[in-house]
């Protein structure tokens, strides 16, 4: 039985998080024996975690005097290699912003790799010594894979890193449609079913990335067609407030909902119409495949992997014009779901990628 380790930041809500608790539960009824490593054991999916999975914990000093600060952390560092040194068959950084992710990676096997979540090229605005000076300090040139959950995120990094090329692979995110399928059943509390169009947006409110301002642009416009809907936005952030004020200014507050961070999400998906995404830039959007498995129609804007929703949404620009006229088509006109997403063949075919991953 292989030993393999993930580590990361917590378990709290997340893409990131929602991905790696799916992964190696799935991969633990493989055959694996997994072990998870945070910097925190904290987070509400530590119980969505197998029992039969480890979790093990490395934190940095946080001394406020830098000195002993320094002596704390190479301790801990000391104790951490002595007691895991390449005791893993495989191990992994699944937190990619996370330092002390990457050192326990590196740490547990030599045969190691670090995922990606997103178009870090995008995400730093083009700027290459940015996300080159981001990758640095994560000493990547010491991964022997670096994985991408999509194939923007690997065409950007290659394009930065060109003699890192052949260590690059692409492999999109699991998906666990029996729990989704599952939990979509919860009844909802908070909110009632209305008789108009309902739209969801479910993610971090973080305006760089997100770009929720697209939607609250095209609410302001559908208003004033007369146009009766409902937007419902699951998630919090920075820019939370931000956006709750633009809502109150437009006078939209009948229009649109906020209900803040959710544990599971699903039964809203099934509540709504139709998913509405409006970033600039995504990793591979854990909100399709939630999408596709509650037979969800999806507006999304071109992100990553955005052309694997064929038949089964529409994609538009990037500009709040478009998701208006895209969400004012399908209230008028609906959209008909024309592809079915086979999660089985999804997963296996995720499967025989990690299985080359892992060795």
């Amino acid at each position: 039985m292989k030993k393999l380790l993930f580590a990361a930041y917590n378990l709290d809500l997340g893409g990131i998080e929602t991905s790696l608790v799916t992964l190696t539960n799935f991969l633990l009824e493989k055959g694996y024996e997994i072990t998870i490593a945070l910097e925190k054991k904290e987070g509400v999916f530590l119980d969505k975690i197998s029992p039969n999975i480890k979790i093990i914990e490395y934190t940095p000093a946080n001394d406020k005097n830098i000195i002993k600060r320094k002596i704390n952390n190479l301790i801990k560092r000391y104790k951490f290699i002595r007691k895991y040194k390449n005791k893993f068959d495989f191990a992994a950084s699944f937190a990619t912003y996370s330092l002390p992710a990457s050192f326990m990676a590196r740490t547990c096997s030599k045969n190691n790799a670090i995922w990606g979540h997103a178009d870090y090229l995008s995400l730093y605005n083009n700027d290459k010594e940015q996300m080159k000076n981001f990758f640095d300090k994560r000493k990547i040139k010491k991964f022997k894979k670096i994985i991408f959950v999509s194939k923007e995120g690997k065409e950007s990094f290659t394009e930065v890193y060109p003699k890192l090329k052949d260590r690059v692979i692409t492999c999109n995110n699991l998906v666990n449609d029996k729990r989704i399928l599952n939990q979509a059943e919860e009844p909802v509390k908070d909110l009632k079913k209305e008789n108009v169009v309902t739209f969801l947006n479910v993610g971090r409110h973080d305006e760089r990335q997100k770009k929720l301002t697209r939607i609250i642009y095209a609410a302001e416009q559908l208003k004033k067609d007369n146009k009766k809907f409902r937007i419902i936005f699951i998630g919090d952030g920075p820019d939370t407030n931000l956006y709750k004020e633009e809502v109150k200014n437009k006078k939209l507050e009948h229009e649109i909902v906020f209900l803040g961070r959710k544990k599971n999400p699903y039964p809203y998906y099934k509540l709504c119409d139709c998913v509405v995404l409006s970033s600039d830039y995504e990793g591979y959007p854990v909100v399709y495949l939630e999408s596709f498995i509650l037979d969800k129609p999806i507006i999304t804007t071109n992100v990553s992997d955005s052309e694997q929703i064929e038949g089964q949404g529409i994609v538009v620009e990037k500009d709040e014009t478009e998701i208006y006229k895209a969400m004012k088509d399908f209230i008028e006109n609906g959209y008909q779901i024309t592809k079915q997403f086979d999660a089985k063949d999804y997963n296996n075919s995720i499967f025989n990628k990690l299985q080359e991953i892992i060795g």
